[in-house]
């Protein structure tokens, strides 16, 4: 029996240099427990804070040896010193910072928004100009890109351990937290939470030729919503499926049991793999696992292990690629240019579910720029 031995790729690759000067913008519990977690972990420098709630900022700050803690977004930006600006807000406010910061072209040389990265493509798309014509390098934190398990898959596919791939699927069970800012707004659930499928499904397998959705509503969520129980399938040019059912109501509530996870399955002709990916357990560790069958390695299961999560470990590498890209003057692996596919797809799906039809990804892709 041959001996796997295959690097599975899953530490980032870090930047030369860790003293960038990072500012940050919010100090909500996804800053404090995922964005400076990771950073303290991988050794960045954490320089610059702020916060609507200067309260929060200082705790935050204290907590983390953050040396400066600025009044406003505003007054942080403007602070020379900074190099790296890392926008930890709702998305729908991520645009009017942006436009604010590419004036200060001169000193700010890397963004980190977080996905999704507007709530439009139209003005995801401005936020990518915006950064493009400044010069400024643009990332977006689309997480699940670092998972341990995705991270994995990604190499065991280009490999090609599983020949082609002819199925891939995500089994959602699981209740996100919808931020207030939300009810504002009606597309829900694929734009806020599937984001992570859709754009995993992307960087596994590629642009997908037309797409199909389908919603329910989700009787916990009160306020006006398109999309809460979703299930949304990808068709791709050489026959591949990739399909997920996004669960959101999970748990009926007091008096039944949890039975919450996500997992994903990829099927091949020479192999296939499953995995599951591990819910953020604050503050245990939700490890994500896979294993596998392969005729590389015939009539039997291989599972890698590791001891990073998702959630905080992920966030090293989203940051560690915007350095990096800095540094080389090149684009970051999760850059907004790609990302704005990842939109698309997603304004394809919510158009499947308006037309009541399947959708090429090339209707909303012509109104880039």
């Amino acid at each position: 029996m041959n001996e796997f031995t295959l690097d599975l790729n899953l530490t980032a690759r870090m930047p030369s240099r860790k003293d960038w000067r990072i500012g940050t913008i919010g100090s909500g519990a996804i800053v404090r427990g995922c964005h400076q977690v990771a950073y303290r972990s991988a050794g960045f420098n954490s320089y610059a804070i702020a916060s609507r709630d200067r309260s929060k900022a200082e705790e935050v700050a204290a907590e983390f040896n953050i040396p400066t803690i600025h009044n406003s977004w505003q007054e942080l930006i403007k602070d020379k010193d900074i190099e790296i600006l890392d926008i930890a807000v709702p998305p729908n406010r991520q645009l009017e910072i942006v436009r604010e910061a590419v004036k200060e072209n001169d000193h700010i040389r890397g963004i980190l928004c977080q996905k999704p990265l507007a709530m439009n493509l139209e003005e995801a798309n401005e936020i990518v100009l915006l950064c493009e014509q400044a010069g400024i390098k643009l990332a977006v934190n689309s997480n699940m890109r670092y998972d341990q398990s995705i991270r994995a898959l990604k190499t065991l596919l280009e490999h090609n351990y599983f020949g082609e791939i002819v199925l891939a699927t995500i089994d959602m069970r699981a209740i996100p937290h919808w931020q207030e800012f939300l009810k504002e707004y009606d597309r829900l659930e694929m734009l806020n939470m599937g984001i992570h499928h859709i754009d995993t499904f992307r960087y596994l397998f590629g642009d997908p030729e037309k797409v199909t959705a389908i919603t329910r509503n989700d009787p916990r969520t009160k306020f006006p919503h398109i999309d809460g129980i979703t299930q949304y399938t990808f068709q791709y040019a050489d026959g591949l499926m990739a399909t997920s059912l996004d669960d959101v109501w999970a748990w009926q509530g007091e008096g039944t049991q949890k039975d919450m996870y996500i997992k994903w399955r990829v099927e091949g002709t020479e192999g296939m793999a499953l995995g599951e990916i591990g819910w953020p357990k604050f503050p245990e560790k939700g490890l994500s696992t896979l294993k596998f069958t392969t005729r590389k390695f015939p009539d039997q299961w291989i599972e890698p292990s590791w001891d990073t999560v998702w959630f905080p470990d992920a966030f090293e590498g989203t940051m560690a690629s915007l350095l990096c890209a800095v540094e080389e003057d090149r684009l970051p692996e999760i850059n907004g240019r790609d990302n704005l596919r990842t939109m698309a797809t997603i304004d394809a799906l919510y158009l499947s579910i308006k037309e009541e039809r399947t959708v090429k990804l090339t209707e909303t892709l012509q109104t880039l720029k």
